[in-house]
């Protein structure tokens, strides 16, 4: 007489999985029915008994325990198979995922982009190639080979004829002085508005701020600094941009290195920025302007600290009026110099500045230190 189908003997941690799912219930109904029949021939239980108790044929709990002896728990989360054979083979997917990531137009379509239905009656008739499959098989095959149903995006590339040059350039002074290069740049408009972000709160329970309609306080530009050597950001706000709210900052930047060494300046080619008034006191201030290429000003070193700049002080704040927004970004700017990455290296070389500023009698600001404020 044959053995009775009985599960092998269980390990600890297999019959506390088991015991878990089973107590605590599963997502999948498949799971949990596998559990249960397992369960169930491990405490002695013969198989019509697990049948009735699991609702299922005395056939299925027999497979149940044979591939459980076999693969073990991997058997509760089954890979169906079988069904009727392929109509498609993977040529024609590779066909299907060409044709859906190509415009429309290109391939003599009228319309600019394809609808399921649109894609299915195009590939019926295609000439020389016919692949028959059903919508549904259509948009998990899509799923599956990662294409999917998105908004399409603008983008420019730079047309500037000299973008190797002037990125090579950029590139040649932040390896070469980076004690002596700076960077430029505004950011804005700020508004006078409640602005959205991020906080740590209960779940579902996050700090909400008020909308607002009328906005009568207009905006303004962060007009900001960046030391490479000094990793130190600092600015101003200005009404607006303009030759002389740059030609203040690039003075700014001197006035940081009051030595008369030559000065690099990276910034962008904003017509604010390279007319003839600045280009005049940067030649006779030993100043050398470095202009990223147009459509380029990602190659800014000071672009990547304005995202920070916003993060934490405006994004989630309801400032009343412009003084108070300032001066809180005045305070971040603060702290952030104060808690720069390398602070022992940053407090030597300014140190090392301000034994020069004193050897030449200039005040932090580049000017004689028996002159009047």
């Amino acid at each position: 007489m044959a053995e009775p189908v009985r599960v092998r003997r269980l390990t600890g941690h297999e019959g506390q999985q088991l015991q878990r799912i089973v107590r605590r219930g599963s997502t999948s109904s498949v799971r949990y029915r596998r559990a249960m029949m397992l369960l169930a021939s491990a405490g002695g239980n013969r198989i019509p008994v697990i049948a009735q108790l699991a609702q299922a044929d005395e056939g299925t709990v027999r497979g149940v325990i044979h591939r459980f002896n076999e693969i073990g728990p991997a058997c509760l989360d089954p890979r169906w198979a079988g069904g009727r054979p392929r109509l498609i083979s993977t040529d024609d997917e590779d066909f299907v995922v060409q044709t859906v990531t190509t415009r429309p137009a290109k391939l003599g379509q009228p319309f600019t982009r394809w609808s399921i239905r649109k894609l299915l009656a195009y590939l019926r008739r295609v000439h020389g190639r016919v692949i028959r499959i059903g919508r549904e098989a259509l948009r998990c095959l899509l799923a599956r080979r990662g294409v999917t149903f998105q908004r399409t995006k603008t983008w420019k590339e730079s047309t500037d004829p000299d973008y190797d040059a002037e990125l090579d350039r950029i590139e040649h002074v932040l390896e070469h002085f980076p004690d002596r290069t700076f960077a430029f740049d505004e950011s804005g408009p700020l508004g006078i508005r409640p602005t959205t972000g991020n906080c740590w709160a209960e779940q579902g329970r996050p700090d909400r701020l008020p909308a607002t309609y009328k906005r009568t306080h207009g905006v303004t530009y962060f007009h900001g600094c960046y030391s490479i050597g000094d990793d130190t950001l600092w600015g101003v706000n200005r009404r607006r941009k303009g030759t002389t709210n740059t030609l203040a900052a690039l003075k700014s930047i001197r006035a940081a290195r009051p030595d008369g060494t030559p000065l690099y300046v990276i910034l962008d080619n904003l017509s604010a920025h390279n007319g003839k008034k600045i280009l005049r006191w940067a030649k006779n201030n030993n100043a050398h302007l470095c202009f990223t290429p147009t459509n380029a000003s990602w190659a800014n070193p000071i672009e990547a600290h304005f995202g920070p700049l916003r993060q934490f002080t405006l994004a989630g704040s309801n400032h009343p009026n412009h003084p108070v927004q300032t001066r809180a970004l005045h305070a971040y700017l603060r702290w952030r110099n104060a808690n720069a990455r390398h602070p022992d290296v940053l407090t030597a070389q300014r140190r090392e500045r301000a034994r020069i500023r004193s050897e030449k009698g200039l005040r932090r600001g580049g000017r004689p230190v028996n002159e009047a404020a």
